[in-house]
């Protein structure tokens, strides 16, 4: 998904290296790193922030651009994650991709120096990376440990993808009947 009323008219067609962040504590703990290996060109993606990786689909898909390019005057960049964001954030930012990496998706093989290619009136993201790269990447990929027990491990193991609603999949077709505020 993507907003194309927020999107730079020069970022709507773009081909970029990744610079991949694992987590929403990795970027944090990076993106005003004056080290970090990024550019204008550079295509920002954060993984495992979806229903499971999270958990919760939280709105941090709205990643902050890194301060060594604000100050150069670049206003935005290409950002891309399988998290979400509020529907009055700016910029061109593709999100709720999905399968999320947490469930190994898309994301979960892409790694830092990826070049990534986007069309957004072609409605195309592709990750220029060849399939024996990509499948020996899968099978070196391994799903992140379900929590240990309670309510964040029904969660994470019974939450359906973005684009299947993000429900629980124990729960679809059995909603019920409307309970009553005075039903207690």
């Amino acid at each position: 998904m993507i907003k194309l009323s927020a999107t730079s008219p020069h970022l709507v067609q773009h081909r970029g290296r990744a610079v991949v962040f694992e987590s929403i504590e990795d970027f944090h703990s990076r993106i005003d790193d004056e080290a970090l290996d990024v550019d204008e060109n550079s295509v920002l993606v954060l993984k495992n922030c979806g229903p499971r990786g999270y958990p919760g689909m939280a709105e941090v898909g709205n990643m902050p651009l890194p301060p060594k390019l604000l100050r150069k005057g670049i206003k935005d960049m290409v950002r891309i994650s399988d998290a979400r964001m509020s529907g009055t954030a700016y910029g061109t930012v593709v999100l709720h991709v999905s399968p999320e990496a947490a469930a190994g998706g898309p994301l979960a093989l892409l790694e830092s120096g990826d070049f990534i290619s986007l069309d957004v009136h072609k409605r195309v993201i592709e990750c220029e990376v060849d399939e024996p790269t990509l499948r020996a990447r899968r099978a070196n990929w391994s799903a992140p440990p379900l929590p240990p027990r309670g309510w964040e491990r029904l969660y994470v193991k019974h939450v359906l993808q973005a684009h299947q609603g993000a429900d629980l999949d124990f729960l679809v077709g059995n909603s019920g009947a409307r309970v009553g505020r005075d039903s207690h």
